[in-house]
């Protein structure tokens, strides 16, 4: 037995857990944050066979998309001098976590 943990933004969680239920797969959902940009992400936790691994995996990955997003940030030059600027951030796509379980009971 395997458990998948998927780390996936927020903005296509509901497209990675439809996909996911209309193949058989049940899913928990968890709502997490990122420590990065502190935006929203879903944590999915699925408990599968070993053999369904990549099925599991190819969905995530179908429906987890990356993009460039605009983030504001500053610099320092010297005390006192602070500077804002925007820079390009990739985000989006899915952490994908595969661990090996001992026990799986559905009680």
């Amino acid at each position: 037995m395997k458990l998948i943990m998927a780390v996936v933004s927020s903005d296509d969680s509901n497209n990675v857990i439809k996909a996911l239920t209309k193949d058989g797969f049940a899913v928990t959902k968890l709502s997490t944050t990122g420590g990065f940009l502190s935006t929203g992400n879903t944590t999915i936790l699925i408990g599968i066979e070993d053999e369904k691994v990549d099925a599991v995996l190819g969905i995530i990955e179908g429906k987890s998309k990356s993009h460039s997003k605009v983030v504001p940030t500053s610099a320092s030059y010297g005390t006192g001098v602070y500077s804002a600027f925007p820079i390009d951030v990739k985000v989006g796509g899915a952490i994908v976590f595969v661990l090996n379980v001992e026990r799986f009971e559905k009680i």
